[in-house]
């Protein structure tokens, strides 16, 4: 079931779960939950903000609206496992499933979300990892982190190291640089093992362009496998994990490196 209340202006001031229950027709406890999810939204001027509060009272002028898909709010997200935490930033194997940031629909599937609970302190995206991918993800705790790292990623300073199952037998290392988007795309794809019928490899990215290992991947014939939107036709799920980072730590501004553990990363 799904009900959209858009942006709706208030009248008089009103708690705001008897309002959007009374506007939808769903019970108070499933706007709870909704609120709870990140399926309500506040408005006021040109800003906008989930509204997690079942008790907050709208002020007339303010608006609310409600995204409610109850297929996306009863899902339970996979539970991320910490690699290692500093005092403003963390690093984390994020489970495939889990997505970098939330939609409309809600946010208590996304990684930063789940991370924020857990640690009941905020977490700040300051990269993305493909929603059917798992793998290290880094997480920043003050605005300062999120800062420094972002600056990070955005000037290319962070090594980005990835495996993959692929389709295929891949004899020898390759570099794509076909553009994605219009935009400048860099991957360097290294063999490490096959079966005859498919392979084992290292990849490294430079640019950090949608699904772009995806794409160069299927580009020169070797889908990753599980991959379906890029033309694999083996596997039930997509075979590609991020394996390490290394970065400048934003604390210290020493060179540290993260290492998915070797239990977790892909395997023929």
């Amino acid at each position: 079931m799904r009900i959209l209340i858009p942006a709706t202006e208030i009248e008089e001031d009103v708690n705001a779960v008897y309002f959007l229950a009374k506007k939808s027709g769903l019970s108070k406890t499933k706007i709870k939950t909704a609120m709870q999810k990140g399926a309500v939204w506040l408005h006021t001027e040109n800003r906008q903000k989930r509204l997690r509060k079942a008790s907050r009272i709208l002020k007339t002028g303010e608006s609310i609206s409600l995204n409610y898909d109850e297929t996306v709010l009863l899902i339970d997200p996979p539970k991320p496992q910490l690699i290692y935490r500093a005092k403003t930033y963390s690093v984390w194997n994020k489970p495939a499933g889990v997505f970098s940031g939330g939609t409309r629909f809600g946010d208590h599937c996304s990684i930063n979300r789940l991370i924020e609970k857990k640690l009941n302190k905020p977490a700040f995206l300051v990269h993305r990892l493909d929603h059917y991918a798992w793998g290290i993800i880094i997480l920043a705790h003050s605005k300062k982190s999120a800062r420094i790292l972002s600056s990070q990623f955005e000037n290319r300073e962070i090594k980005k190291h990835y495996q993959a199952i692929v389709s295929g037998q891949v004899m020898q290392p390759c570099e794509i640089r076909s553009p994605i988007d219009g935009k400048e795309a860099f991957t360097a794809l290294q063999p490490l093992i096959s079966d005859g019928k498919r392979s084992l490899v290292a990849v490294q990215i430079k640019t950090g362009r949608k699904h772009q290992i995806r794409k160069h991947l299927s580009e020169i014939g070797f889908p990753i496998e599980g991959d379906r939107l890029y033309g694999s036709s083996q596997g039930n799920s997509l075979q590609l994990a991020s394996t390490s980072v290394t970065l400048n730590d934003p604390e210290t501004n020493k060179s540290v490196s993260f290492y998915l553990p070797k239990k977790l990363s892909p395997r023929l």
